[in-house]
């Protein structure tokens, strides 16, 4: 049988995956520390965020799907974020099961004061890097998702 090889775009992603899982790792670090006075975390931030951009309330497995993370994780934390007057369930009139999560005023607020956080922060973490590589990097890791989507819809379909 003969050894297939890695293509130069194939080895160099191989090379920066570790590095992906570290900055990941880092971010979430970086983001509980700066958000913990809030009584946040980096999930909590992150699902609040998710809550924010949705154009109208979503049950929690679309909110799951949005995040690229498991339903059960997002359940746990949204419930949490529930018990903590953050957000609140509104019945959805297409699912009778799949509650709508909505944001509540205090949940907003925790939102907003953890952005205003983030921006002295985030701006000395782009300090020194250009626009352009910024936007490109965004680029490649958004083609990166899609094909893993993809992936996985086609998997889970088969």
């Amino acid at each position: 049988m003969p050894q297939t090889k890695r293509t130069p775009a194939g080895e160099g992603l191989t090379n920066l995956i570790p590095d992906l899982f570290r900055l990941n790792s880092l971010l979430f670090t970086a983001g509980d520390r700066m958000v913990a006075r809030l009584g946040l975390t980096s999930a909590r931030w992150q699902i609040l965020g998710a809550i924010i951009a949705a154009e109208r309330a979503q049950p929690v497995a679309w909110l799951a799907r949005d995040l690229g993370a498991a339903r059960q994780n997002v359940q746990r934390i949204v419930n949490d974020l529930e018990r903590d007057g953050l957000v609140t369930f509104e019945t959805n009139p297409h699912h009778r099961r799949a509650q709508l999560v909505v944001l509540t005023d205090k949940g907003r607020q925790a939102f907003d004061a953890a952005m205003r956080l983030q921006l002295p922060w985030v701006n000395g973490l782009a300090d020194g890097l250009s626009v352009k590589d910024i936007e490109t990097t965004s680029r490649v890791m958004s083609t990166l998702r899609a094909k893993l989507t993809s992936n996985n819809d086609r998997e889970t379909s088969a």
